[in-house]
């Protein structure tokens, strides 16, 4: 690691986006970093790269451009440098890019390292509302980049004091390599001061011991919804100003933690949060999501943007400058977010949908930084009927008590149709009968959901209903086989529902076999009789087959499921908003978690570096 920036340049302003580099562990792909040309090299130990005469490094990819249109638009316009600390002789040139124009040099000189440098900007001409930095540098003979920052001499407007709340249940090895990885971080960052953790172990079974900026919560295990709702109720008592939600792998590299600190210092909105992007830990140059938006679903955005291409890292960074659109929400891998802003804490969904609720209803802007991500496996192998019932539950309860996000029974069909469509077109039944269920339980009412907050009782009954959608392990991974009909003809099967409603469906079909990437594609199985899935390692697999029996069974219930909802929709929508307001507020989960008054953790003095009082420089 290169060392921290408080001891190279104690003097030169603030680093507000400090450099990142490749880090075992956690990617090592290189152009998302740094692009490389000619005699030039990455220390993957070290960071930093070296150079033989005529190497060239642009630092163009997502996690080190600087967002000068998005900075000034949440932290007003403060002056911008460059700092840089390295060895040799080198052609600087910091690029401006704007949409829909040519790029312009805004800076192009022969510089000289010995140590550390200094680069203010003339940014006068910058005017456009989304504009992006980024430099390159040619060397003229040897030389070595050991580190940079972008930096601005202005001071912050605030000092935040960030909790990071981390939940975890029975991932002893992962979290507590996680706590080391902080742990050392926190030592040598010049934001010691005002950082600290707290892991909530829902498990009660990490052998992790409380001191150097982290304490640990034994808790009850009420899902990721009580898991973090415990973090940020202690981090209220605790009197930090910000709360960072984050996942108990942190496959996030630490810098991320700086640039989102530094951004809380500077907005100009107190309402200022920041939700990380998710990389496909499967293919770590590929973006998930940055950022989402629900409307009777969740849609991530930006999925699939390579982070190899500059074109397509611009175009997003250019799009997500300025305001959200409606619905957008942050998922909890990573969510950064004022503490005063929570008035309301999670609802009690266990998992899935508690993030979406909470970004919702709590009055916060939500904003994405270049370089502030989280590297998770893909959600393809997740899927499952338990996932199902979770996903359906939580986007009925959001439409049914968010008054803004009121679509009315008829908005609420189209949402019935497309879970019914993916799962029948692929005869995942396991998976409509899941989500029947979670109609049910919504229909129920809110008061359901508060008497199974632990959500025991539906976990075995999820499980019980899995007969055809369970993984098993399987030696030789059968070849995949694809099937794709033609445009005509899948118009027809579409209409029959993938040959449900002909007569003699059961007389026809192929048998496929489809890998992970494939899965969730029902494009893929029009026609099929028989449908073999495989895992993303191929070590697993399940086989669905057509079924009328239970296609009709299914779908009977759907139906009678929609019209007691379109009968009772008015009192059902009156009860859940109702409710909502009081299953989310600081009692409610006082008594789930059944936390006492006193907290001997909350009372006890800080440790040396706890303080809140002292500013920043570096």
């Amino acid at each position: 690691m290169s060392l921290p920036l408080a001891q190279t340049r104690p003097d030169t302003g603030h680093a507000i986006q400090p450099a990142i580099w490749p880090e075992a562990g956690i990617s090592t792909e290189t152009i998302p970093y740094a692009r490389l040309g000619g005699a030039a090299g990455m220390s993957l130990s070290q960071g930093g790269i070296v150079f033989g005469p005529g190497g060239t490094a642009a630092m163009d990819g997502y996690f080190n451009l600087f967002n000068l249109g998005k900075w000034r638009d949440l932290c007003g316009d403060t002056p911008i440098a460059l700092w840089l600390r390295g060895q040799g002789r080198f052609q600087l040139v910091i690029w401006l890019a704007t949409p829909s124009r040519s790029w312009d040099r805004i800076y192009s000189e022969a510089i000289t390292l010995d140590g550390t440098l200094d680069v203010p900007l003339d940014l006068s001409e910058a005017t456009g509302a989304r504009a992006v930095m980024f430099f390159e540098l040619t060397a003229l003979g040897e030389g070595h980049l050991a580190d940079f920052a972008w930096t601005t001499s202005a001071a912050p407007r605030r000092t935040p004091d960030l909790v990071l709340s981390v939940t975890t249940f029975k991932r002893e090895q992962a979290v507590t390599a996680t706590v080391e990885r902080f742990r050392k971080f926190r030592a040598r960052s010049p934001l010691c001061d005002h950082i600290r953790m707290f892991l909530v172990d829902n498990g009660q079974s990490v052998e992790v011991t409380s001191g150097e900026g982290v304490t640990v919560f034994p808790n009850a295990n009420l899902g990721g919804a009580g898991g973090f709702t415990r973090g940020l109720m202690e981090a209220r008592k605790a009197g930090a100003s910000h709360c960072l939600f984050m996942d108990d792998d942190a496959s996030v590299h630490m810098g991320a933690i700086t640039r989102t600190w530094m951004l809380l210092a500077y907005a100009t909105d107190p309402r200022t949060a920041v939700a990380g992007a998710m990389i496909n830990a499967d293919h770590r140059w590929q973006i998930w999501e940055n950022g989402a938006v629900f409307d009777r679903g969740c849609r991530p955005l930006f999925a699939g943007c390579d982070l190899r291409s500059t074109s397509a890292v611009l175009a997003m960074e250019f799009e997500t400058t300025g305001p959200a659109p409606q619905g957008h929400y942050a998922g909890w891998w990573f969510f950064a977010f004022p503490v005063a802003q929570a008035v309301h804490l999670a609802f009690p969904f266990f998992v899935r949908g508690d993030d979406v609720s909470f970004s919702l209803v709590n009055d916060f802007r939500i904003a994405s930084l270049p370089g502030v991500a989280s590297f998770q496996e893909s959600f393809s192998d997740k899927a499952s009927p338990q996932t199902w019932y979770l996903d359906m539950r939580s986007h009925l309860a959001h439409h049914l008590s968010l008054p803004a996000r009121d679509v009315g029974w008829s908005g609420l069909q189209r949402m019935f149709f497309s879970f019914y469509r993916r799962t029948v077109l692929r005869y995942h039944y396991d998976s409509l009968s899941a989500v029947n269920l979670a109609i049910e339980d919504v229909l129920r009412g809110p008061q359901f959901f508060a008497e199974h907050a632990d959500m025991a009782e539906r976990r075995k009954d999820l499980k019980a209903l899995t007969t055809t959608e369970a993984w098993a392990p399987i030696g030789h991974a059968p070849a995949v086989r694809l099937g794709r009909a033609p445009r005509p003809l899948r118009a027809l099967l579409l209409a029959t529902l993938n040959g449900h409603l002909l007569p003699l469906g059961s007389r026809f079909g192929s048998d496929l076999v489809l890998d992970a990437p494939r899965r969730d594609d029902f494009r893929m199985v029009y026609g099929a009789r028989r449908i073999t899935y495989l895992n993303a390692q191929k070590t697993a697999a399940y086989t669905v087959r057509r079924d009328f029996g239970r296609f009709w069974r299914e779908s009977l219930r759907l139906l009678r499921n929609s019209l007691t909802l379109r009968s009772r929709y008015k009192s059902l929508q009156a009860e859940w908003q109702g409710a909502y307001g009081a299953m989310t507020s600081t009692a409610f989960w006082e008594d789930k978690l059944s936390i006492a008054e006193k907290n001997p953790a909350a009372e006890a003095k800080p440790e040396p570096g706890m303080g809140t009082s002292a500013t920043v420089n570096g």
